[in-house]
């Protein structure tokens, strides 16, 4: 296709017909994979001859098509892009990137981006070569524009990936000190010399992020560039040319300068200045920076600062950044030297008032509070905030420098409550009683920690605080309820101050001003949480409700959320009538979330995460509601467009939360229904796709599936949900692309199918063996293979003569069992056991090697038998401690509980257990080295630890999914399977035990008795469970 007609398409792309569009959409998708179709975009971009409007959408296209094909997945085996093309595209996008006007600048440059990041250094080995000619050529900002994209390639890379930036360094940076150096002393220098100095500070910027090059390790290039910082730091901003709009005056060409100036010196300070910080090598770069610039720096920025004191401007930013360098400087001993004797009007004049309500913000709350809201709880507008670091200053000052700043700092607020409290209505200090109030809502830890502020916090609510919840200025009704939630916890001496401030917050729940509403309900959230009797907020609780609902309806706020998911969790139950109506609204308010951020491609971050925000409340409430599985069917039909929408590519982002829902769904739920099996074929085409990082979260509903929908998972066959999971572990475990980590989940969804369908999927077992016993034989992580351990003997114990003849079949039998026996006897250094250490696991491998102890003499010879018999009963021994230990830690958590949290280290207790009998588990050749001792120690285990304690069965959950296997007892299994061949086989055990060591013989006598014992306590329990079914 020639230009014109290409233009033409272009051109119909912006009409405003429909038809018209998506035809000219159509025709660009159709010639889009032509030859030459990126250079002929590249020329009409570049065409002055050609409307704007036609050359812009020609960028957007490039920009798209390379984001998308130049790189392509290396499983694509079809190149949309012919090499000669991105040749003819490199040699020219590089010239052409500083010809066009900034508006196409950008989308050339996100192509260019794109190009280098893929292509540098190995399909681009002379892009440098090309950035130091142009360097030198006078062609100073191609090269420069060119030169930020690449060394931003490596801003984050580590180690031998950062290797080219050393090139970069050694080769470039000699020729932008030089043109540094001459911009710098440009006479009257022009905004594009501002934006020439920018490039090179971002350059610089990106260089030094990770760690100092060599050739900056120089102290005397390190000065040279250090002395042209600090020329940029030290020189005022022009006047002439600043616009007048303050969006464009913080951007402003001058500004960003100063702002990318600051940063790199506090990057330079904060990481590589530290001496604590530092590794031996570059503790000298360290002393170094301490002593020639640090202290000169802090001097620089309290200069600047002034020019705000004096009512000068300076932009957000560089005071958030100037204020952030003064934080970090507050904890070195000869940095606070320097900073004390200007610190009382720093903390007075300068931060207290950037804390302090202002025109600002006043315009934003009277013209757009729902902006206003937005930016008060937005983290990343605290990075630009001024009021934020004043905040930190404040709090890092009275924490590290506390006794000779505490007290005056808190003097000077009592000051400013004393002149609120005397002065007329109309001569109140309003704003800086605000700045006050936000300050002892910051300094919150400190103040409840120290005396005698301490004992003072609930009168100075009661004094100062609770009076502005009826104040006539919105603002310090705001404050107001912030500051009572920020300090909700403290003990109350007097119960009725506690709630009193918890009415207060309420009443403003329903205020005329919305940021005061949205204040109340962050605050209602630390009440809650601190209410010791719930009696209190329970009357109210349906006037809450439909106050959330009212004010998710106008606000899209994560914070929002996180208070109504605090109630829930608090009521549990009790928000059963409540939980359909919840889980509606909450709905609700995530389609509207949804639906902003797909309306508009720039909405902020705030809407995403209230939408997550609304999801995970709705999982607590699921949560909360769980012992009523009736209430599951009844909330169904309104989640269920959610998880069906949200579990394709539309739900990328919300996709760990869709996933909790589904598994809450599918577990609580009295049965699984048909509308939600629909969403099995979305969750395996997602993983199939793009989903693979979500395995272990899609591991959950799938075993509830085949776990509590067995029937169907086996019956059906529209879909046919079996044949799908073995498309998809095949799949996954066949990748070698794959590491172990990533496909963990797939052998544990085959121990779900053969626990749970037993003795019904015959025909699964071979095929699920010969995999396994593949991916097995190329596995490195000892934890995986152990995994697939399991998963043989999860099919022994399933059916052990189908399996052992199919692993015979496969002439692995033996390889199979000595790999499994040595991962059974190995040991740390401190004798602990390495493998197999959780209640789960121990019990899965004691009923697959009982499972073998079944097998008749022609398939399991007695010296297998004998050799299995052992390592059996080792194992039982092991999984008893194991059993014992984890009830004794329960019993002792229980007890001190109100000591503080015990340790759940799971291989911790482990090794206890492990240690214990560390030499028990011998093969027991040497029987005559065996004491009597040992011997008693070994009988004296299988004792009961207490004969009446009820909780002294395995019955607990070592956080391994539920399995039917929960309800089989292995040493039940192992005496009732000892006595299976007793009766059939009588001379079969009596051999056998007649090769048995004394130890051994000890142990199995042991394990009968336990047996018994565990029999009497599973009878116990059924019959008092069926008395409490009764009896409910």
């Amino acid at each position: 296709m020639d230009l014109p007609n290409l233009a033409l398409i272009l051109q119909a792309a912006l009409s405003p017909n429909h038809d018209q569009r998506k035809e000219a959409e159509y025709s660009l998708n159709q010639f889009q994979y032509a030859p030459q179709h990126l250079v002929k975009l590249l020329q009409i971009i570049v065409d002055n001859n050609f409307d704007m409007a036609v050359r812009q959408v020609a960028s957007i296209h490039l920009k798209n098509f390379i984001a998308k094909y130049w790189s392509p997945y290396q499983s694509d085996p079809h190149q949309k892009i012919s090499q000669s093309d991105k040749d003819v595209v490199r040699d020219h996008i590089l010239v052409f990137v500083t010809q066009v006007p900034p508006l196409l600048r950008v989308q050339l440059g996100e192509s260019l981006k794109t190009i280098i990041y893929s292509d540098y250094p190995e399909q681009w080995p002379h892009l440098l070569d090309w950035v130091k000619h142009n360097l030198q050529d006078q062609q100073v900002f191609g090269a420069l524009f060119v030169l930020r994209i690449l060394s931003r390639k490596y801003e984050f890379k580590a180690d031998e990936e950062r290797t080219p930036v050393y090139r970069i360094v050694e080769e470039i940076f000699p020729h932008l000190l030089n043109i540094f150096n001459k911009l710098v002393k440009t006479v009257t220098p022009s905004l594009e010399v501002a934006d020439l100095i920018k490039l090179i500070c971002k350059i610089f910027w990106s260089s030094i992020y990770l760690e100092i090059p060599k050739l900056l390790l120089d102290q005397n290039i390190f000065n040279a560039w250090m002395m042209l910082f600090f020329n940029e730091l030290e020189r005022s901003v022009p006047l002439e040319g600043q616009p007048v709009d303050p969006e464009l005056r913080k951007s402003w060409g001058w500004w960003k300068v100063k702002k990318w100036t600051i940063h790199i010196l506090n990057r330079l300070y904060t990481r590589f200045g530290d001496l604590k910080l530092q590794n031996p090598e570059n503790r000298v770069f360290a002393q170094m920076f301490q002593k020639h610039y640090a202290e000169k720096i802090l001097e620089c920025h309290l200069n600047l600062l002034n020019v705000i004191r004096i009512g000068g401007y300076l932009p957000d930013r560089v005071i958030n950044l100037v204020l952030q360098y003064l934080s970090n400087s507050i904890s070195r001993n000869s940095m606070y030297a320097l900073l004390q004797p200007r610190l009382d009007v720093l903390l007075f004049e300068i931060v207290f008032p950037l804390m302090c309500f202002n025109d600002n913000d006043q315009k934003l709350w009277d013209e757009d509070p729902h902006e206003y809201v937005r930016k008060g709880y937005d983290i990343i507008e605290d990075l630009y905030s001024p009021r934020t670091a004043a905040m930190d200053f404040v709090s890092e000052l009275v924490r590290k420098r506390g006794k000779e700043n505490l007290q005056k700092f808190i003097q000077f607020v009592v000051e400013i409550f004393r002149r609120y409290d005397e002065a007329s209505l109309e001569h109140k200090p309003y704003r800086q009683k605000d700045g006050a109030l936000l300050a002892i809502g910051a300094l919150c830890d400190k103040l409840k920690q120290t005396e005698p502020y301490k004992s003072e916090l609930e009168l100075m609510l009661v004094q100062h605080v609770f009076p502005e919840f009826n104040s006539h200025v919105g603002h310090l009704r705001s404050k107001a309820a912030w500051v009572a939630g920020q300090y909700a916890h403290i003990n109350f001496s007097d119960q009725n101050n506690f709630l009193k401030a918890l009415h207060c917050v309420v009443s403003r729940i329903q205020d005329s001003e919305l940021p005061v509403r949205v204040d109340s309900v962050f605050a209602l959230r630390s009440f809650v949480e601190a209410s010791k009797d719930l009696n209190d907020i329970r009357p109210i609780l349906p006037q809450l409700l439909d106050e959330f609902f009212k004010l998710m309806n106008e606000v899209e706020n994560e914070d929002l959320v996180f208070t109504l998911e605090t109630i829930v969790d608090k009521f549990g139950e009790e928000m059963a009538p409540y939980a359909i109506g919840l889980c509606q609204n909450l709905a609700a308010a995530f389609w509207r979330c949804m639906n902003t951020t797909e309306a508009d491609d720039e909405a902020d971050d705030l809407g995403a995460l209230a939408a997550v925000g609304c999801l995970r409340a709705i999982s607590t409430i699921l949560e909360s509601v769980s012992r009523l599985p009736h209430l599951f069917v009844e909330i169904e039909p309104t989640l269920l467009p959610i998880m069906r929408k949200m579990l394709t590519t539309d739900g990328q982002e919300v996709f760990e939360e869709v996933l909790e829902i589904v598994s809450y769904m599918t577990f609580f739920s009295p049965t699984i229904s048909l509308d939600m099996w629909s969403l099995w074929p979305l969750m395996m085409e997602a993983l199939a796709d793009w989903a693979i990082d979500f395995f272990p979260n899609i591991l959950v509903p799938l075993d509830n599936y085949i776990s509590r929908g067995t029937a169907n998972f086996l019956t059906c066959k529209e879909p046919d949900y079996q044949q799908s999971l073995w498309n998809m572990i095949l799949s996954i475990m066949a990748d070698k692309n794959m590491g172990d980590n990533d496909i963990v989940p797939a052998p544990k969804l085959i121990e779900v199918v053969f626990q749970n369908c037993r003795g019904q999927v015959d025909h699964w077992v071979e095929p699920y063996l010969r995999i396994t016993v593949e991916r097995l034989r190329r596995t490195e992580k000892i934890y995986l293979k152990c995994l697939f351990m399991q998963v043989i003997a999860d099919a022994l114990y399933y059916n052990a003569t189908l399996t052992l003849s199919i692993l015979q079949k496969f002439g692995v039998a033996s390889e199979i069992f000595s790999l499994w026996f040595h991962l059974l006897q190995q040991v740390k250094k401190s004798g602990a056991r390495a493998n197999f250490k959780r209640e789960h696991e121990m019990k899965v491998c004691c009923l697959g090697l009982t499972s073998l102890v079944a097998l008749p003499a022609d398939q399991l010879p007695g010296e297998a038998l004998g050799r299995v018999f052992r390592a059996t009963l080792d194992l039982l021994l092991a999984y008893k401690d194991l059993v014992a230990e984890a009830a004794k830690e329960e019993e002792a958590e229980d007890e001190d509980y109100m000591d503080g949290f015990q340790s759940d280290d799971e291989d911790e207790d482990v090794n206890i257990s492990d240690k214990e009998m560390g030499g028990d588990a011998e093969d027991g050749d040497d029987a005559d080295t065996i004491t009597l001792r040992k011997i008693a120690e070994q009988a004296k285990s299988f004792q009961p630890t207490n004969v009446d304690d009820d909780d002294s069965d395995d019955d607990y959950s070592d956080e391994e999914l539920q399995s039917p296997l929960d309800e089989v007892d292995p040493f039940v299994f192992f005496v009732d399977t000892v006595k299976g061949i007793q009766s059939s086989d009588p001379l079969r055990i009596e051999n056998l035990t007649r090769t048995l060591e004394l130890n051994y013989q000890t142990l199995a006598n042991g394990v009968a008795q336990h047996a018994e014992q565990r029999r009497a306590e599973i009878e116990k329990e059924r019959l008092e469970k069926a008395s409490a079914t009764i009896a409910s």
